[in-house]
């Protein structure tokens, strides 16, 4: 059993799931450009590592608390990882745990963390990144790499072979720019949406994510 509880706390806005017993680790998970926190996959996942004892906070990024529909404007990037890092220093002051603290996103989520985290080593103890948008769809000359080789975080990628954002190729070579331990976990046949209902995305991750941070 896990609990759920909805948050609302201004410029916070999420879903906490809880564990039925002390957690072993807290993971904050946010969504993509064209969604928010409350998609098929991330509720899959929150409620798979809930089950698995980590306490997972699912939460819209600045851009989406700002306004229900519409994608993030690209100058202001810099808002929605300042708001996913008042979310760590929010779950470290008033969810604190004994475990580690780790950070997640889908696509453009998934970016902005990682960005976030090459900004600010430490800042949290792992990455779980699902359908990284490595370069717009058609376009693989637009990479989407410059803060990799300061991403001294450990990361768990999870990835479709079908995902037009990169292909599996594309992504395994960006991943050995990462000076820091990293896991590929490639679902061949799967699209950027990872479609939990076909692939087992929660169980591999999960799994990928427990022996690299070792929970």
């Amino acid at each position: 059993m896990t609990t759920l509880e909805t948050v609302d706390r201004g410029e916070l806005q999420g879903f906490l799931h809880r564990p039925d017993s002390d957690p072993i680790a807290t993971l904050a998970l946010t969504h993509g450009a064209g969604s928010n926190c409350d998609t098929v996959l991330l509720k899959a996942v929150a409620e798979g590592f809930a089950e698995a004892g980590v306490q997972v906070l699912r939460f819209d990024l600045a851009f989406r608390v700002r306004r229900p529909k519409g994608p993030p404007h690209p100058s202001r990037a810099a808002e929605d990882r300042s708001g996913i890092a008042e979310v760590v220093a929010t779950l470290r002051s008033d969810y604190a745990t004994a475990g580690l603290l780790l950070l997640g996103g889908h696509s453009y989520g998934g970016r902005q963390a990682s960005m976030l985290a090459a900004e600010n080593p430490g800042l949290v103890d792992g990455l779980i990144l699902l359908s990284y948008p490595l370069h717009p769809p058609k376009k693989p000359d637009k990479l989407r790499i410059e803060h990799l080789p300061l991403l001294s975080t450990p990361t768990v990628v999870v990835h479709g072979s079908k995902d037009e954002f990169a292909t599996t190729d594309e992504m395994r070579s960006a991943l050995t720019l990462i000076p820091a331990e990293t896991r590929l976990v490639d679902f061949e046949g799967a699209r950027h949406d990872l479609a939990v209902a076909k692939f087992p995305v929660v169980e591999q991750a999960i799994r990928e994510a427990f022996e690299l941070f070792g929970l």
